[in-house]
């Protein structure tokens, strides 16, 4: 004999509900740098160490990076309401190309301003990157910080760890500061990135040309005050490291 309980069929909508009563919400998982036990263990000394820095120190820290901007085609994303009749349609794809235009961007930033901002296209090798440090490093270090004592901050690239690159940074005395592997998440400049390429999307450039002038207008249009919250953030930051033993942080 059977159970005598009848078969129920659940809504969507009757679902979303009884989610909410509990108090639960639906999150996507986060994409985050995958960190071995080494790793952590780095990260987490290397927030030790750095604790004790003040505020007013993590201002003096010109930070630095790279990012990949490419051009978007088609509709932006993921979740789109259709019928069954219509799951195949060609005008309900979301288009993609296989490789699309991109531009490699470095720029940097300080508590007191934007630095400037160097494009190029492909990859980039040592001796590349020392002009970038050249023609666009050193004006910007002058014009933020005017004379005050400044500490470069840049991760553990090849070029940036190259043996001619750090001979270049030795020979003019510029203060390097001491990076632990896998921690974008520990430096603002990543976050500006985030914010640029949200905005960029909205303005769907069709071109290159249109990339890197987007690109550039929206470097300018970050205002001080973000900057100097996102810097004064970094104790904290270095504070989750700690307590999450090494792994990666909420950023």
């Amino acid at each position: 004999m059977g159970s005598g309980i009848l078969p129920v069929t659940l809504s969507v909508n009757t679902i979303h509900r009884a989610i909410r009563r509990c108090r639960l919400k639906l999150y996507r998982s986060k994409k985050k740098l995958y960190l071995n036990r080494i790793q952590k263990r780095r990260r987490f000394l290397w927030a030790k160490d750095h604790l004790k820095w003040t505020v007013a120190k993590w201002k003096s820290v010109l930070w630095s990076d790279e990012s990949k901007f490419e051009v978007h085609f088609g509709k932006l994303g993921c979740h789109v309401i259709r019928t069954k009749e219509d799951k195949d349609n060609p005008s309900c794809y979301q288009r993609s190309v296989q490789k699309p235009a991109s531009l490699m961007v470095w720029g940097c930033m300080s508590a007191c301003g934007m630095g400037s901002l160097h494009t190029w296209k492909g990859t980039i090798n040592a001796d590349s990157y020392i002009q970038v440090l050249q023609q666009q490093m050193l004006p910007s270090r002058r014009r933020l910080f005017q004379g005050r004592p400044c500490i470069f901050q840049h991760n553990n690239a090849r070029t940036h760890t190259a043996s001619i690159t750090m001979s270049w940074l030795h020979r003019r005395m510029i203060w390097v500061l001491k990076w632990p592997a896998c921690s974008p998440d520990l430096s603002p400049i990543e976050n500006i990135w985030r914010i640029i390429k949200r905005k960029v999307r909205q303005r769907r450039p069709k071109t290159v040309e249109q990339l890197e002038a987007c690109i550039r207008q929206e470097w300018d249009n970050i205002l001080i005050h973000k900057l100097e919250l996102l810097v004064s953030s970094v104790p904290r930051c270095l504070q989750s490291v700690m307590k999450r033993r090494g792994d990666a942080t909420q950023w």
